[in-house]
């Protein structure tokens, strides 16, 4: 499993970093997230969660079943997170939970 952040979204707010329970995450020379080692990613999504702007995507891999499918999270201003799930074939698949009920998922 593995995050991927987008540097152009990344607007270096940090959030991600201080909920990375690995410790993987840190803001770079240029403000951005970054993850120098994407394969220790422990695949908690913590970190697509919290990122108010979309910047970081989860893969999931085919151990999981994901098959090059991808997911992120926007948040609505009523503490609703919808995850926004990507097929191979970009088919999207939207779930929408409350935001203190993310950690069931």
């Amino acid at each position: 499993m593995s995050i991927k952040i987008e540097k152009e979204k990344c607007i270096g707010c940090g959030k991600c970093t201080l909920v990375c329970p690995g410790s993987l995450l840190k803001i770079d020379d240029e403000n951005k997230s970054n993850i120098k080692y994407p394969k220790d990613c422990w695949g908690c999504t913590a970190c697509v969660k919290e990122c108010p702007v979309a910047a970081i995507k989860f893969y999931l891999e085919k151990d999981v079943g994901g098959k090059g499918a991808y997911l992120y999270v926007s948040e609505e201003e009523n503490s609703l997170l919808n995850w926004h799930i990507f097929d191979k074939e970009g088919k999207e698949q939207l779930i929408t939970i409350d935001r203190k009920d993310s950690n069931k998922y």
